[in-house]
């Protein structure tokens, strides 16, 4: 089904557990494209299902793209005691590194654990795999959530960790494009400038070459002096257009980070407007705050043709996983999970 040209370009969450009439009436209104839970909204599994119901009852779509952060490690809005808690992308990195088939096979079993936490719920996309190459000067608070210090171990795992997604029935929204690895600052706080040349970010750059036919596509708020002196990637044309669409080739639905994080200047309005501009075909905002969300619906374009045809695409993309997704047997998913600690040479109950 076709998106239709009356959805607005931004990607907005909710308050709490359920929604409130105030955010029912704004979401029927405005219909967005799609929605984000955050840890906030995630108390249990039906509590979650009734909530994405709501959601995409308000834009009157079924299709309505749900999207969440599910990483395991540092970066897990589902976690115990309702969901397993799983080992970090780093992990992973390690075991590959000590024994690289051994690392594939518990990355695939990850992205297919992570799978089957995520479809039964309703939701249709993880925003992992993080494709970002460790630096000796990434930033701690990235640390753990990357596969490894190089682009051969990130390729190789973020490949095999995306099999084990899509075979559970989830899409992928690669991040951060086009690369934080060698950022030194968190841009929740602040803008991190990374001031390599052209050659070495070639190194960060082959990840996100790699998975060119990844459905989503995630910014970083970053400025990169070699293709832009002025705009952090998700306000740079020369970012989207120039590095992410024409040298990368990336054809999905790019969606900025969250428009709340301190990397990002002016009001939350210009925020929304610039990135779009910019060429994100949609806008981010995570924080669930109603008046914060009505001052970026009225800033909003109306989605270009080009956008809205991305996010048919993506919704077909995930059409055919939800077709191909195997039926869960009763115990598979823990057999999965005591085969992933076992890889890792930990038992699941530690």
């Amino acid at each position: 089904m076709a998106v239709s040209g009356d959805r607005a370009p931004v990607i907005f969450s909710c308050e709490g557990e359920r929604l409130t009439a105030e955010e029912r009436a704004f979401f029927t209104g405005l219909r967005p494209a799609g929605f984000i839970l955050m840890g906030r909204n995630c108390r249990g599994p039906e509590q979650i299902r009734d909530l994405i119901g709501e959601l995409r009852d308000c834009v009157g779509d079924r299709l309505t793209p749900v999207l969440v952060d599910q990483e395991g490690g540092p970066v897990q809005r589902l976690r115990p005691p309702a969901w397993a808690d799983l080992p970090s992308p780093a992990d992973l990195g390690d075991l590959y590194e000590a024994d690289p088939g051994n690392g594939l096979t518990a990355a695939r079993l990850h992205g297919r654990i992570i799978a089957g936490q995520l479809a039964p719920l309703g939701f249709t996309v993880d925003c992992a795999p993080t494709l970002d190459v460790r630096q000796a000067q990434t930033h701690h608070f990235l640390v753990r959530r990357v596969f490894g210090n190089t682009a051969n171990s990130v390729m190789a795992l973020s490949r095999a960790w995306r099999e084990g997604l899509e075979d559970g029935g989830v899409s992928p929204a690669i991040k951060h494009a086009p690369g934080h690895g060698r950022a030194t600052a968190d841009s929740h706080e602040a803008l991190p400038e990374v001031a390599d040349s052209d050659d070495r970010l070639a190194i960060d750059l082959a990840p996100f070459a790699a998975h060119q036919d990844a459905p989503w596509v995630l910014t970083a708020h970053i400025r990169y002096p070699a293709w832009d002196t002025r705009e952090p990637a998700t306000f740079s044309t020369a970012v989207i257009g120039g590095i992410l669409r024409r040298r990368l080739g990336l054809r999905g639905v790019v969606v900025s980070d969250d428009l709340n994080m301190n990397a990002l200047g002016g009001s939350l309005a210009e925020r929304a407007q610039r990135a779009l501009a910019a060429g994100c075909d949609l806008a981010l905002h995570c924080k669930g705050d109603l008046a914060e969300m009505s001052e970026i619906a009225m800033a909003l374009p109306t989605m270009s043709a080009a956008s809205a045809r991305r996010l048919t695409a993506a919704r077909d993309y995930q059409a055919r996983l939800t077709v191909a997704r195997r039926a869960e047997e009763a115990a598979a998913p823990a057999e999965r999970l005591a085969a992933l600690w076992r890889l890792m040479g930990r038992d699941a109950a530690q």
